[in-house]
C-alpha cells in the first residue's frame, strides 16, 4: 500500500488552499483539510501525505498563476494546472464551497476526466506579462480619447474643417484650446494629461517589445513570422507570449482549433450542420490573427516594411510567407464573390493564417 498513487484535489485561494485526497481504487474522497496557502505550509502538506513521487496533484488555474504549480514541481510531485471551463459539472448543481470543490477535483483526476493547461516557462510568462500590460495600456487610452472628445463635444467645441481627429495638426489644435471658466479648463487639462501619460506608458511598453524581439530567447521565432504581411513586431511578439511553443500543436487543425476560429458543429445521422465560430482557446491570439487577416484584402506583394522585415530569413519561410499571401488574397476575394459577408470572409483568412503561422513556427523550433 505504500506505493499507492494519491489523487489530490486543491481548491486554490489567495490565502487557503483546501485540500483532498482521493486513494487509487473507488472509495470515496476524502477531505484533507484546509491550509495557509505559504510555501512552507505547501511543504509540510507534501510530506504528511507521503513520498512524493506517488503524490498526483491538480488545483484550477485561475488568478494566483502557476507558482505553486512550480513549486509542486521543485518538490518532485506531478502536478497539473486544471482548465476550469472544461470541469465536467452536475445540472442542477448549485452548492459550492472550497471543501466540495476540492473532493470534486480529487475525484475527477482519479478518474481522468480533467483537461491541463499549458503551463507557460516563466521566460514565457513574462514576455506575456509585457504584452498583455501594452494591451491594457491601449485600452485605457482609447477610453482616453473618447473622454476628452466627448467632453469637447458637451461644450459644443469642434476642431477646424479638414483637421483629422487625433492627426498632428489635430494635436496642435487641442493645446490651443481653452475655457472661460477655470473649472473647465482644469477639467479640461486633466484630461489631456492622463492621455499624454498613457501615450508615455505604451511607448515604454513598445520599446522593451522591440527590444525582445531583437534580443531575447524568443528573437528567432519573433523575426521568422515578420515575415508574413500584416505580422509585424507587436503582433509577432503578442503571438509568441500567448502561444510559448508550436510544438505543443501536431497539426495546423490543432492550432486553428485552439484559436477558436473553426466553426461550430452540430450534427446527427445524415445531417451536418455547422455554425458560427467556436471562440474557444486564447482569445488574445484570435484577436490578433483577425487583426493581421484585413491586410490580404491587397494584392500579393513584397514591398516596403514588409521586404526590410524579409531580409536575411532563409528560403523555405519566405515561401511560407508568399504562398500566404496569393492564397489568403485569393480565398478572401472567392467568398465574396459567393455572397458571403466582409467580417466572415476575413474570420476564413484568419483561420487559415493560423496554420501558416503554424507551419513557420514548426520550422523555426
Amino acid at each position: 500500500m505504500k506505493d499507492t498513487i494519491k489523487y489530490v484535489g486543491l481548491d486554490v485561494s489567495k490565502e487557503k488552499i483546501a485540500v483532498a485526497v482521493a486513494e487509487e481504487g473507488r472509495e470515496e474522497p476524502r477531505y484533507f483539510g484546509m491550509i495557509r496557502h505559504k510555501a512552507e505550509d505547501v511543504r509540510k502538506l507534501v510530506k504528511k501525505l507521503g513520498a512524493a513521487e506517488n503524490l498526483h496533484v491538480c488545483y484550477e488555474a485561475g488568478v494566483t498563476g502557476y507558482g505553486l504549480y512550480r513549486l509542486m514541481l521543485s518538490l518532485g510531485v506531478t502536478c497539473e494546472v486544471i482548465a476550469p471551463s472544461l470541469i465536467p459539472k452536475k445540472p442542477g448543481d448549485r452548492v459550492k464551497t472550497d471543501k466540495r470543490d476540492a473532493i470534486r477535483l480529487a475525484k475527477l483526476l482519479r478518474a481522468g476526466e480533467l483537461v491541463s493547461v499549458h503551463v507557460p516557462t516563466e521566460d514565457d510568462e513574462a514576455l506575456r506579462d509585457l504584452v498583455r500590460a501594452r494591451e491594457d495600456a491601449k485600452e485605457d487610452e482609447l477610453r482616453a480619447k473618447h473622454r476628452l472628445t466627448k467632453f469637447l463635444l458637451r461644450h459644443d467645441i469642434h476642431p477646424p474643417d479638414g483637421v483629422k481627429r487625433w492627426s498632428y495638426d489635430y494635436r496642435q489644435w487641442l493645446d490651443k484650446v481653452s475655457f472661460e471658466r477655470s473649472a473647465s479648463q482644469v477639467t479640461f487639462q486633466e484630461y489631456l494629461h492622463q492621455l499624454i501619460e498613457i501615450e508615455q506608458r505604451i511607448a515604454r511598453f513598445e520599446e522593451e517589445i522591440q527590444r525582445q524581439a531583437t534580443d531575447s530567447v524568443h528573437a528567432p521565432i519573433i523575426q521568422a513570422l515578420q515575415t508574413l504581411r500584416g505580422v509585424a513586431t507587436i503582433t509577432a511578439t503578442s503571438l509568441v507570449a500567448e502561444i510559448g511553443s508550436f510544438k505543443r500543436f501536431g497539426s495546423a487543425k490543432q492550432f486553428m482549433a485552439y484559436t477558436g476560429l473553426v466553426p461550430s458543429e452540430s450534427s446527427s445521422g445524415d445531417v451536418r450542420h455547422q455554425g458560427k465560430i467556436t471562440k474557444t482557446g486564447n482569445r488574445h491570439v484570435r484577436r490578433l490573427l483577425i487583426e493581421s487577416a484585413w491586410s490580404y484584402r491587397y494584392k500579393p506583394a513584397v514591398k516596403g516594411k514588409l521586404k526590410k522585415r524579409q531580409e536575411g530569413q532563409p528560403a523555405p519561410i519566405l515561401t511560407i510567407s508568399w504562398n500566404a499571401q496569393n492564397r489568403l488574397h485569393g480565398k478572401y476575394y472567392r467568398l465574396l464573390s459567393r455572397g458571403k459577408v466582409c467580417g466572415k470572409s476575413i474570420t476564413a483568412v484568419a483561420r487559415e493564417l493560423a496554420g501558416f503561422i503554424w507551419a513557420i513556427g514548426h520550422l523555426v523550433e
